[in-house]
């Protein structure tokens, strides 16, 4: 791990030198996006000094794993495969029906244990970090410098900028706008996690009019959301009961990956009544017991992100 980090950095060293020599608004952007800013170095010490909810802990001991699911006194989670279309069109998506004993059992963690902007780790790396037996990749807080980011009952950023989604103590979840509120009334009210990406994709059981045209940033960097891509989305199908997909895409006569309405619809199909759009594109990812669920960039490999949501094992 420690060399891999030394080459990133090296190469970082590198670029860093070229673009001195093109002018500072290219070194502006390589420092935005690019080079990392730590602003917490170790977020397990930050949360337990911070935190006032306990975490519910899985007690692996009475769990059972088996290739497509597993069930313990906190959580169960069945994951299956769906193929549709044929040819170029063909759509391969991955479903993970969870149901949690509490909400504190869905949890997130940061890439590299710290939070920051340009911090990253493939979701698999941050899953092993924390002893996930389950996990999709976030919403990738780190690409930017906006929106609340509320974690496990810990507040890291108070900057509403967009929709929101919030998951409560009491296993509701919540789109919101994030401008409208700030975080310590979101904790007050009892929210434990915050996601910051979007936009919601199913509302009151209903797809979402217009988010064929949303957008989530225009910041230097940030790529269209629209079109057919790999998706990843969380979806509400009752109080402690949610859905997560992962469709692949960009590979065709695999999966050509969605549309937001058609992910929309998928969410609907599995009977989300609530489903909010996550990072997508080479960052989704889904992993279960030790392995890659998904073909993230159709090479069997991953992309680092900053962020994931995982169940303990």
């Amino acid at each position: 791990m420690q060399r891999n980090h030394r080459t990133r950095n090296l190469v970082v060293a590198l670029g860093l030198s070229v673009v001195l020599a093109l002018g500072g608004g290219t070194y502006w952007a390589l420092d935005r996006l690019v080079i990392e800013h730590v602003g917490i170095s170790d977020v397990d010490e930050y949360e337990a000094a911070n935190s006032s909810v306990t975490a519910t802990t899985t007690d692996s001991g009475d769990a059972v794993t088996t290739g497509t699911g597993y069930e313990s006194d906190d959580a169960s989670i069945a994951i299956s495969t769906v193929v549709t279309g044929s040819g170029d069109d063909t759509v391969t998506y991955y479903v993970a029906d969870v149901t949690i004993s509490d909400a504190t059992v869905l949890k997130s963690a940061f890439a590299q244990n710290s939070f920051g902007e340009n911090i990253t780790e493939t979701t698999s790396e941050t899953a092993e970090d924390n002893g996930a037996v389950f996990a999709i990749n976030g919403d990738y807080y780190g690409f930017r410098d906006t929106g609340i980011v509320i974690r496990n009952g810990v507040v890291y950023r108070d900057e509403g900028a967009r929709e929101g989604l919030a998951f409560f103590l009491d296993g509701s979840v919540e789109v919101y706008d994030e401008t409208t509120t700030d975080a310590a009334i979101l904790l007050a009210d009892g929210v434990w996690n915050t996601l910051s990406f979007g936009p919601a994709i199913v509302e009151d059981g209903e797809v979402v009019d217009g988010i064929d045209e949303a957008e989530v940033d225009t910041n230097v960097g940030n790529h269209s959301i629209q079109g057919e891509q790999p998706r990843t989305a969380v979806g509400v199908i009752d109080e402690n009961h949610l859905v997560f997909v992962v469709v692949d895409g960009r590979s065709p006569g695999y999966s050509a990956g969605v549309t937001l309405p058609g992910l929309a619809e998928i969410m609907t199909g599995l009977g989300a009544t609530t489903a909010y759009n996550l990072d997508g594109g080479g960052s989704s990812t889904m992993y279960f017991d030790g392995a890659l669920v998904n073909d993230p960039l159709g090479k069997g490999t991953e992309r680092g992100t900053s962020d994931i949501l995982y169940i303990e094992g």
